[in-house]
């Protein structure tokens, strides 16, 4: 049996962190020795899963979701391609909005307009030219 501390120590997470991943139902409620919070090996599992979910990019629900959304028996690899197939096409739509601002600001870090006038209609003509 561990305790929180020992826990958060072990996975580099702050008790905080665990105590939030119990209230939002990423974690199981911990069984209670003493009025305190008792855990076992396997929440490192849990915990690990956690993380791999949070470097994919997975919100608290979609991770929720992973955990806990599927019939029991399901594999987990299936689990997984749907979420990230989901997560996949989120993802490139940022990219290509990221693009878009990335090209804008290159736009505007070459700017020698002496106006924000002339700025705003170098924008409207450009933008005229392209759906030519």
């Amino acid at each position: 049996m561990l305790s929180i501390g020992e826990v958060a120590a072990r996975a580099h997470l702050s008790a905080s962190a665990i105590r939030y991943y119990e209230r939002a139902g990423l974690l199981p409620a911990p069984r209670r020795k003493s009025n305190r919070r008792v855990y076992d090996d396997d929440v490192f599992e849990l915990l690990a899963l956690i993380q791999l979910a949070q470097n994919a990019g997975f919100t608290v629900a979609e991770t929720r979701s992973l955990l806990h959304g599927f019939e029991r028996g399901t594999p987990p690899s299936q689990r997984w391609r749907g979420l990230a197939a989901r997560k996949m096409k989120e993802i490139e739509e940022r990219i290509e909005r990221a693009e878009r601002m990335r090209d804008v600001l290159e736009r505007l870090l070459r700017c020698r307009c002496e106006t924000l006038g002339q700025c705003v209609q170098s924008r409207k003509d450009a933008m005229v030219l392209a759906a030519g």
